[in-house]
């Protein structure tokens, strides 16, 4: 088993602008140094998850001074060590510090930024309308944390899937037990190393292991689970949460389609396209998989994407410094596979290195729907075209697969654009461009069935890790009792019609919360002429 990796210096817990933690309970009493039989003694996670929970309901996490230190701190965190993560990156996947910086750390500062400034308005109880049965009671929709949330990240933006999360769940009051993808080891200790150093370990914990490690974490009882990753494993979660019937939101993937007319300025497609595709060298669950397109279109975007690959690139891309590297040679090998000519022809591209886990930008014409490539996600720098005739025949494919995690539209055709989107099913739509929807923070970024369910980003984020509970305030308003006794026995058909009345669904009407002010003002003044009166027959 896997060790719990928390190494925490001892002058930490020693600044004064920094959380103070308890070092003993930071540890979570595991040592490098216990051994059994020679080998590391097993993590008890049951023990993590049971400190974790005492100091959820300590209360500690509640308040939002405590929240909004923390996020600061994360702040504070990326800015401060900016070099270690993009040496960490570099090492995990050779990517290049522009992609980094953008993808990962001033997303991440940005997002966390908005939380900051909207969070005081966001953890505020809603005051949903009333309804003429509760004209004197008060409505509120609190917004509870759900207590101990596992976050699991994952290896194609190691950071960002960890940190991300794990900072929403903290912006909603909750614990966290974070797990980093082992698959990108230099960034996984980064965040083991760096993070005590800044948050409040108590409350914000990090595990590290493998499948093993991560299957013995799930058999244990979280308030919510968040993970992202392959569908495959988003299976596994899920089954693995309904023991305790745990909500979980799962950011998976799927084969996220481009539909392209003639009708578009074909220079601007292919790079916005291509962009998405050479990114992190395709490695992204947003990324583009699969072109549809004519194949009057298909030719026009191949000669665009020769010269624009040889713009951005050079003669040879394998010389870049801007160009990622696969991540493993297992993912290596796997797409590798998909170039053996079993999946049309290569069109563009099609250079690898596997000492470097190196792959160039690809585009496959000639291919099937039956084809290997069409059956998986590819995660990865390979483009394949599947043509089609028009829009209804690029519909009725993207139908007959699962729901992709987000769906690409490339038209100038404000009817073409309304017929896909209405008729297709997909986590998000962009139109006309790739990937930049994500960063729009009003935007819930999600998938549906295979892709996914639940949302994040923005507000999304603080909702997914709020349980917003309803809550109806009564009191013993002499007025509000005469309209409710009718519920009392005996029963008769005037107390029943008075009910019915009452209890209608209507409308919303302008103005209704002011109602019982209004009726408490006409009491009073109608209380006031008649004591006035009484004074005057007084004096009389």
């Amino acid at each position: 088993m896997a060790e719990i990796k928390l190494d925490i210096p001892v002058d930490a817990a020693e600044e004064t602008d920094v959380c103070r933690i308890d070092m003993q309970t930071a540890i979570l009493d595991v040592s490098d140094a216990t051994q059994t039989n020679g080998k590391p003694t097993p993590v008890n996670y049951a023990n993590i998850v049971q400190q974790t929970r005492d100091a959820f309901n300590s209360g500690k996490t509640r308040p939002l001074e405590w929240r909004v230190k923390q996020l600061k701190q994360v702040i504070r965190m990326l800015k401060e060590t900016s070099s270690d993560i993009i040496a960490a990156l570099a090492s995990d996947l050779r990517r290049n510090k522009h992609e980094t910086i953008m993808l990962e750390i001033n997303y991440m500062i940005e997002e966390i930024s908005y939380m900051l400034m909207h969070i005081k308005e966001w953890a505020s109880p809603d005051k949903p309308p009333k309804g003429l049965a509760n004209l004197f009671d008060g409505l509120e929709i609190r917004k509870d944390p759900y207590g101990v949330v596992l976050v699991i990240g994952a290896w194609n933006y190691p950071l960002q899937l960890t940190i991300l999360p794990m900072v929403g769940a903290i912006a909603a009051g909750n614990c966290v037990i974070a797990k980093p993808s082992e698959v990108a080891p230099a960034t996984a200790q980064y965040v083991c190393d760096t993070l005590p150093k800044y948050i409040d370990m108590e409350c914000c914990r990090v595990v590290t292991g493998g499948i093993p490690e991560t299957a013995e974490l799930l058999k244990e009882r979280f308030d919510y689970i968040f993970y992202t990753g392959s569908t495959m494993v988003g299976k596994i979660v899920r089954e693995a949460a309904n023991k305790y019937l745990t909500p979980v939101t799962l950011e998976l993937g799927g084969k996220s389609p481009v539909y392209i007319d003639n009708t578009v300025d074909m220079n601007l497609a292919v790079k916005r396209i291509l962009w998405g595709k050479c990114i992190n060298v395709g490695q992204t669950c947003i990324a583009p998989d699969y072109v549809l397109c004519t194949p009057e279109v298909q030719d026009k975007f191949i000669n665009e994407a020769r010269k624009i690959i040889k713009e951005w690139y050079g003669e040879n891309p394998r010389e870049s410094t801007d160009m990622a590297r696969i991540i493993t040679d297992k993912h290596y090998q796997r797409l590798t596979s998909f170039l053996n000519g079993n999946n049309g022809k290569i069109a563009l591209g099609g250079d690898v290195n596997p000492r470097e886990k190196y792959i160039a930008p690809t585009v496959l014409i000639d291919v099937k729907p039956t084809d290997p490539i069409m059956q998986e996600e590819i995660f990865g720098p390979i483009l394949p075209i599947i043509n089609i005739n028009n829009a209804y025949e690029a519909i009725k494919f993207i139908n007959n697969g699962e729901k992709p995690l987000v769906l690409y539209i490339f038209s100038q055709d404000k009817g073409t654009i309304s017929v896909i989107i209405e008729n297709t099913s997909s986590g998000d739509v962009l139109v006309n461009d790739t990937m930049i929807h994500a960063t729009v923070e009003t935007l819930p970024f999600g998938g549906v069935g295979y892709s996914g369910m639940g949302a994040y980003h923005g507000k999304f984020t603080y909702d997914t890790f709020s349980h917003h509970k309803g809550c109806l305030i009564r009191n013993y308003s002499k007025i509000a009792e005469f309209l409710a006794k009718n519920r009392f026995p005996p029963y008769n058909d005037g107390k029943l019609k008075l009910l019915t009345m009452l209890l209608k669904r209507r409308p919303g009407i302008p103005g209704i919360k002011y109602l019982p002010y209004l009726f408490m003002f006409g009491l009073g003044v109608i209380a006031t002429v008649i004591a006035n009166g009484a004074l005057k027959v007084q004096k009389k």
